[in-house]
């Protein structure tokens, strides 16, 4: 079984959530590659050897600098077609769900997305999916080669396991149509600290905080500990808080050390995106919030008067 890992990177670094799919794809067993593809981005080959890749495909070329899905479709049918990829695995973000979907189409291949689970039978892969708003999980599968699946985010840490990879040089070949659309501009988010997805703590605050100015709270103690700062739906659709921010189920999936829940009840869909969460602590009024029945410790208490007096212990402790 020979394995292909879209190793997705931004600000001269490979994602995190893509080494984590490359550390679980080298745990299936068989052939492991990843591909790098972009412009001026040789020194990043050397970041997947140590998470499991036998191979490292390096797509090199200034008509890749741009972050945009169609040139790396190209690259990837050109590169599956000639070496013969069974599967072929992304971290689900906006662009690899683009770019996976546009490989589908291109090789008349199946995909399954929001995978949470790999792993090998018999020389098949099968993959694990939520359904009905994960309160259940089932396995699905492929009907033919190349199997291509987009892995949920926060699924998989990355687990360096040694070794040296080969480089080798993917051809470029660019189709037309590929290069009429060009990105005017990115955008980033000014942030202090931690990505939510590369976070080792999340404060995250919900509807409780009262108003956007209760974020102060959660900024307050993220700091403090280190960390992030998350947001449920219910708050970034009311403009308290960034969609960046957003964790749940139309948000974005993460598992840190310690998640910590401010004045959140724990709906089905914000439990989704934080579940994986080491060790869970909420903070909430409501004594029957649905947060509490998969805390691992829960507060019930006014959270503007536990809070602060939480962070000065935390900066107590830290010398913060």
């Amino acid at each position: 079984m020979k394995t292909l890992v879209f190793l997705e990177h931004h600000e001269d670094r490979v994602q995190k959530g893509a080494l984590g799919v490359l550390s679980a794809a080298a745990q299936l067993g068989g052939e492991v590659a990843g591909v790098v593809i972009g412009s001026d981005v040789r020194g990043l080959a050397a970041e997947a050897e140590a998470f499991g890749a036998g191979t490292v495909y390096l797509a090199d070329d200034p008509q890749l600098g741009q972050p945009l899905p169609q040139t790396r479709v190209d690259v990837l049918a050109a590169l599956v077609r000639e070496q013969g990829f069974d599967n072929v695995l992304f971290a689900q973000s906006v662009l690899a769900a683009d770019v996976a979907a546009g490989l589908a189409a291109r090789l008349d291949a199946g995909l399954n997305w929001d995978l949470s689970g790999l792993e090998e039978r018999d020389g098949q892969l099968v993959g694990r999916r939520a359904a009905l708003a994960d309160s259940v999980y089932v396995d699905v599968g492929w009907v033919g080669t190349p199997r291509i699946g987009l892995v949920r985010a926060g699924t998989y840490e990355p687990v360096e396991s040694g070794g040296a990879a080969q480089v080798v040089d993917a051809p470029v070949a660019v189709e037309a149509h590929s290069t009429l659309a060009t990105m005017l501009e990115q955008a980033r988010a000014e942030s202090s600290g931690p990505s939510i997805e590369d976070a080792d703590v999340i404060v995250a605050g919900g509807r409780g905080l009262g108003a956007p100015e209760g974020f102060a709270l959660c900024e307050e103690l993220a700091r403090a500990l280190g960390g992030a700062v998350g947001a449920t739906r219910a708050v970034v659709d009311a403009g308290w808080y960034p969609y960046s921010a957003q964790v749940g189920q139309t948000g974005k999936t993460v598992s840190p050390k310690l998640y910590v829940a401010l004045g959140i009840s724990g709906a089905i869909q914000h439990k989704v995106g934080m579940q994986g969460s080491n060790v869970i602590v909420a903070i909430n009024k409501d004594a029957n919030a649905p947060i509490f029945e998969f805390s691992d410790l829960g507060v019930v208490g006014d959270l503007h008067a536990i809070v602060p007096k939480l962070t000065e212990l935390v900066k107590q402790r830290t010398g913060g």
